[in-house]
This record gives structure tokens, C-alpha cells and sequence, in this order.
């Protein structure tokens, strides 16, 4: 006699489906899920098709009630602002997932995959996978339609600087570029003496003014204008006017600092040059090496202008120089730089080379200067200070260009660009195709753009395996 050992595992038992008879496992409905669905739709009253406003000109999309949202294709931002048009649908039954289901992008359509369950007949519990979609529809935004009407503004910045040169405005307007921070700006307009930029809210506006206290050295004073009031709801309609002044002070100007506030800054001489502005001055004293920094809030309790406009300078050659070694320094003196050399320098008018007067200077420009090179100097009667090291017998080709601005003016503040590494820090250059790199310096030792800081532009046609179009994958 033998014995069958029984399962220890014995299999499920099964029912017959009351509507198809297809045997089924239990549940509460006693149905399969063929024809549960068949039965009851979980997804009634959810609607399958939805449009969405989206403006073009500032690609934001709308959200109700009256906001204007800026979403990415397929981010979190533009998936929570779609499940939104369907919320109340969605209160009634459980979500478990969403996501995007790739569209072309030029389609003016997003699709949404939703993910449901819902209690139905007898506490059975249903899923259900269905595609909602959303017709992108174009809808000005109301700034954007205030930005065409071009005569509405809010709020105006009215930038000043009283100079005749403008390479301080030139270095603004890199750094504007730079940041964005021309993105809300509805015009700008150029006057003579400066810009005036126009927004369509405060904000904006205010925003703008501490970027400009950030980056160059100014003071500002606001005033506004009463447009419109209803005295029902205690509601004014204003209109500000930022007025914005630059400090008057731009490179290579020569100045006179006032006794007090030489003193205050290391017993330096009152005659220095100004060898570069950016949210401060820097000063340098061309007959000890001396520097001192100078913040707005300073140069407004003790303001100083410019001796001579670049119109003044002169052209001189250069006949002798030598450098000195061990410069005698005073009592409390304050930093010295280390990027300049004191040399001791005689020089000649150019217009003056029939005759056989010279003039005798000190200048911080000594580790550039050699007999026979072109320099430009200001004239104060017996002392000449030399400012800018030029050669003109050659021709410089700039490899680098920049967005915007043009002008005569520009050209020397391209030329402070290529020289000075601290003010390209903060400005975007964008290599230009045309022009090749060779090395940091030209020919004649003249400081040059490297490649290295103008890569932000650079186009590759071709991938790392040589053949244009190659798959980097074998």
C-alpha cells in the first residue's frame, strides 16, 4: 500500500466570475477586473482634454487666478500647475502617480499620465492608467502687453556721470549684461549724460539700485509723482524716479584729494591717479607707489574731481628712464603696490623734438617704459605724470568681442579691458571665430586675452573621435 503525501502549499481556491464565469480569485465584488472596468469608470468626471495659457514673449505660463509662472518643459513646476486645472476631479479619488509622456516640443501639446485607485462595489478597489491632454494656447501676459504699449512704466532709473569719458558706464553696462539685470527693464533710453532705465513695478526698479550700489561706487535719491487715488478703497497710483549719480571719476583721471582725506588714508600724496573704478575707486601715488581704496560713502563726504579730461593729454617720448630700487617712504604710509615699479623719467614733447627742452618725472609705469617709447602725459606746468603706456608704432588686433555698446570711446575701454585682469573678471568675452589665439601676449609683450577666459562662446562641430557626426559610443 502505498501513500500520496499531501501539499503542504495547497493551492488557492477560485471562483467563477458572475458576469463572464472566468474563474477568478475572491475578492469583495465577486467580478473580474475585465469586467469591474466595464461596469464602473473610476476616471468619470476627470476631463481628458485642458488648455493652458502661455505667453510668448516672457515663455511664463498662467496660473490661476492671475498669476504668470516660469516652468521648464517637463519639470516639477509645469507637472504641479497642470494637476491643479484638475483638482477638484482629483479630490475624489486617490492619486498614486503623474508624469509627462514625451511630446514633440514645437506640438503645442503636454500629455500627462495619471495613475488613480478609487474604492468601488463592496470596498473592492480599482486602478485605472489613463492620458490627460493639455492644449498650450498663446495669451499675452499683462506685462508683457504693458512692455508693447512702450509708455508704461512704473518706476524710472535715472543714471548720471558727470565726465566727459565714459569707461565707467562702458564697465556697467558689461556687468548689467553679465547678470541679467536688464531682463525686467521695459526701455532703456540714452541721454547725454547717462541712461534712464524704465520698469513696470517698484521692485524692479529697487532691485536695480542695489545692484548699481554693489557694483560702482553712487548715491541715489528717490522721489514720486502721484498718478491716481480712489478715495473709496484709500488706493494711489504713483510713479518713482530713482535719480542715480556715478561717482565723476573714471581710469587714468589725475586728482586732487582733499588734505583730510590724504591724511586718512596714510599721510598719501593729494596728487594720485585713478588706475581703476569698480563698486570702489583705486588710487595710486605716482611717486611713492602708494594705494588706497576709496568706497562711495567716502568720496561723498570728501569729494574730489578730475584735474585734466583726456582731451589734455600730450604725446612725449621717452629719452631716459631708470628704475629706483628703494624708494624713501614717510611716517605712516600706507600700502605699496607690487605690481607697479617707481621709475625716474625724462621725456620730451613730440611736437617740441626740434628743440632741447625736456621734462623730468616720476611714474609708477616704470617696469613698462623704455628710451624711445611713445607715452601721453598731462602737463602741470614743470611736472609731467605719464598715465598710459602705448606704442603706436604697431598695430594691436583685439581677439576677443563683446555684446553690445559702440562708440569711439569704446575702443579705449577695450584697450583698459585687455590690459586690466581685475575688470575682465566680471565681464562675459566671447571668442571670435575669425580671429585666432595664439598666446597671452603679442609680439611686442603687450598684455593679451588668453584663451582660457574666452571658452562661454566656444562651438565644437566636431566630437572627441575626430569625424564630425561620429558616435562617441562603438
Amino acid at each position: 500500500m502505498e501513500y500520496l503525501a499531501q501539499s503542504t502549499d495547497p493551492s488557492p481556491a477560485h471562483i467563477l466570475c458572475c458576469e463572464c464565469g472566468v474563474p477568478i480569485s475572491p475578492n469583495p465584488a465577486n467580478i473580474c477586473v475585465a469586467c469591474l472596468r466595464s461596469k464602473v469608470d473610476i476616471s468619470q468626471g476627470i476631463p481628458k482634454q485642458l488648455s493652458v495659457s502661455f505667453c510668448k514673449q516672457c515663455q511664463r505660463y498662467f496660473q490661476p487666478p492671475g498669476t504668470w509662472v516660469q516652468c521648464a518643459l517637463e519639470s516639477r513646476e509645469l507637472l504641479a500647475l497642470c494637476l491643479k486645472k484638475i483638482k477638484a476631479p482629483l479630490s475624489k479619488v486617490r492619486l498614486v502617480d503623474a508624469g509627462f509622456v514625451w511630446t514633440e516640443p514645437h506640438s503645442k501639446r503636454l500629455k500627462v499620465k495619471l495613475t488613480i485607485q478609487k474604492e468601488v462595489m463592496n470596498g473592492a478597489i480599482l486602478q485605472q492608467v489613463f492620458v490627460v491632454d493639455y492644449i498650450i494656447q498663446s495669451q499675452m501676459c499683462g506685462d508683457c502687453h504693458r512692455i508693447e504699449a512702450k509708455d508704461f512704466w512704473k518706476a524710472v532709473i535715472q543714471v548720471r556721470q558727470k565726465t566727459l569719458h565714459k569707461k565707467t558706464f562702458y564697465y556697467l553696462e558689461q556687468l548689467i549684461l553679465k547678470y541679467g539685470m536688464h531682463q525686467n527693464t521695459l526701455r532703456i533710453k540714452e541721454i547725454h549724460d547717462g541712461l534712464d532705465f524704465y520698469y513696470s513695478s517698484k521692485q524692479h526698479a529697487q532691485k536695480m539700485v542695489e545692484f548699481l550700489q554693489c557694483t560702482v561706487p553712487c548715491r541715489f535719491k528717490t522721489s514720486q509723482r502721484l498718478i491716481s487715488q480712489d478715495i473709496h478703497n484709500n488706493t494711489c497710483n504713483y510713479k518713482s524716479t530713482f535719480s542715480v549719480e556715478i561717482v565723476p571719476i573714471c581710469k587714468d583721471n589725475v586728482v586732487c584729494l582733499s588734505p583730510k582725506l590724504a591724511q586718512s588714508l596714510g599721510n598719501m600724496n593729494q596728487i594720485c591717479v585713478c588706475i581703476r573704478v569698480t563698486s570702489v575707486i583705486h588710487l595710486i601715488d605716482p611717486n611713492t607707489l602708494q594705494v588706497a581704496d576709496i568706497d562711495g560713502s567716502t568720496f561723498w563726504s570728501h569729494p574730489f574731481n578730475s584735474l585734466c579730461h583726456p582731451k589734455q593729454l600730450e604725446e612725449f617720448i621717452v629719452m631716459e628712464c631708470s628704475i629706483v630700487h628703494h624708494p624713501k617712504r614717510s611716517a605712516g604710509a600706507g600700502v605699496i603696490s607690487k605690481k607697479h615699479t617707481l621709475g625716474e623719467v625724462w621725456v620730451q614733447k613730440t611736437s617740441e623734438m626740434n628743440t632741447d627742452k625736456q621734462y623730468f618725472c616720476r611714474t609708477h609705469l616704470g617696469h613698462l617704459l623704455n628710451p624711445g617709447d611713445l607715452v601721453l602725459g598731462f602737463v602741470f606746468y614743470t611736472i609731467t605724470f605719464l598715465l598710459a603706456y602705448i606704442n603706436i608704432s604697431s598695430t594691436r588686433r583685439f581677439h576677443s568681442k563683446l555684446i553690445l555698446l559702440s562708440c569711439r570711446q569704446y575702443q579705449d575701454f577695450l584697450e583698459d579691458l585687455e590690459e586690466d585682469e581685475a575688470i575682465r573678471k566680471n565681464v562675459n568675452i566671447y571668442r571670435d571665430a575669425t580671429i585666432p589665439v595664439e598666446s597671452d601676449t603679442d609680439d611686442e609683450g603687450a598684455p593679451r586675452i588668453s584663451l582660457a577666459e574666452m571658452l562661454e562662446d566656444l562651438h565644437i562641430s566636431q566630437d572627441a573621435t575626430g569625424a564630425e557626426g561620429a558616435s562617441m559610443m562603438t
